[in-house]
């Protein structure tokens, strides 16, 4: 496969995926980001935890959906995350459920 078939194979499945996106949105009542995924949850547990003087984050998703063009099913009932940066945890209100095609 060539650069340019690999980078138009990719940016189908962006597009593809900002579309499931948009459609599940109104879904879910949560948005979560994290250093290496984004999700939409509509139950959402954070635990600041320390070990050894480093602290991370201790997630629980319950009804998620995972921004992944890789995963074959990206609608996933419980998640655990585990992560040593910040963690993004943001309630959607009616009008962030108003997305421009």
């Amino acid at each position: 496969m060539s650069r340019e078939e690999l980078e138009r194979f990719e940016n189908e499945h962006e597009l593809a995926l900002f579309r499931e996106y948009r459609d599940v949105l109104p879904l879910f009542k949560y948005v979560v980001e994290t250093e290496r995924r984004f999700y939409l949850a509509n139950q959402v547990d954070v635990q600041a935890r320390s070990t050894g003087g480093e602290i991370y984050f201790e997630l629980a998703l319950h009804d998620a959906w995972v921004w992944d063009i890789y995963r074959s099913s990206r609608f996933v009932k419980n998640v655990r995350v585990v992560t040593f940066k910040d963690v993004n945890v943001e309630e959607l209100t009616r009008n962030d459920l108003e997305i421009s095609n």
